[in-house]
């Protein structure tokens, strides 16, 4: 059985946690497994559900096979976010991989639907027709207050999705991860004193995602210095778990903090967010 099929490390994968997990009921029409009932993060339950979902489709699935997959499809597809990623890269990776092998599956250029959108603003409605089912469709709801109704109507299969971006204030809260910014007030070195207090005794592969302020980016000479893992993408550092040294190339006036962010990168529920700031930048009064 482990066998059967089995053309990549990834499928096999997939078999292997199928034959230890139990094959369960759907609830609502959703399906999913995870470590413990008590699973906060989704990034583990997506990767899990996702091997399952590779193993029942892998070896010439039946009717039946599909109609339980589809159950799992429709939870996964709950858990993607507004980009077309998960929690992490490794679960967006499988879970894109299994999701692609159904959808291959279970296409049909056939049929199309019609799904409308009303809202207090206004009503929105996108077509879906063998000529244009693999294209992405986007519309933006002018406003958001009250309630939105959704209506499919048709014979093609749709994923629709509802993005709501907003702005909250770093969280205070303490989980099992905590960061503290170290830095002085008048220059522009970085230090940052991160502290985990889980039950484990290590913690997975850690993430220091360190927001640039306006006008600065990180000194090169700096980067090379640390001793561990980094990345620039756009205006971001991500520290893979340490001083870093910024430079001021534009001058920036009531410049706004920055956040840095820490976190699990297996388990992104495990997470801290601090604020820092250059006091001495034109138009901030040193303090």
């Amino acid at each position: 059985f482990l066998f059967l099929s089995v053309s990549d490390e990834v499928t096999f994968s997939a078999y292997i946690t199928a034959v230890f997990l139990e094959m369960k009921m759907p609830v609502r029409g959703f399906l999913h497994w995870s470590r413990t009932a008590t699973e906060t993060s989704t990034s583990l339950p997506v990767e899990i559900s996702s091997y399952v979902l590779l193993a029942k489709l892998s070896a010439s699935p039946s009717n039946e096979d599909l109609g339980y997959a589809s159950h799992i499809v429709r939870w996964l597809t709950t858990q993607q976010k507004y980009h077309g990623g998960f929690s992490s890269t490794q679960d967006t990776v499988v879970a894109l991989q299994a999701l692609s092998l159904y959808a291959t599956l279970v296409f049909s250029a056939e049929g199309s639907s019609t799904v409308t959108v009303w809202s207090p603003s206004g009503q929105l409605t996108f077509y879906v027709s063998k000529t244009n089912k693999l294209v992405y469709q986007e519309k933006m709801l002018p406003d958001v207050t009250g309630k939105c109704k959704l209506e499919v109507k048709g014979t093609t299969c749709v994923l629709v999705q509802i993005s709501l971006h907003y702005n909250i204030p770093t969280p205070t809260n303490v989980t099992t991860l905590k960061l503290s910014e170290l830095s002085q007030s008048n220059v522009t070195y970085l230090w940052f004193h991160c502290r985990y207090s889980g039950k484990q005794t290590s913690t997975n592969m850690v993430i220091l995602d360190i927001k640039m302020l306006s006008g600065f980016v990180p000194d090169p000479e700096s980067l090379k210095r640390l001793n561990i893992v980094s990345s620039q993408l756009k205006d971001h550092v991500v520290v893979y778990l340490t001083e870093l040294e910024l430079i001021q190339e534009l001058s920036v006036e009531k410049l706004k903090p920055a956040v840095v962010k820490i976190y699990d990168y297996y388990q992104p529920s495990d997470r801290a967010e601090t604020e820092y700031s250059f006091r001495c930048a034109a138009g901030n009064s040193p303090q």
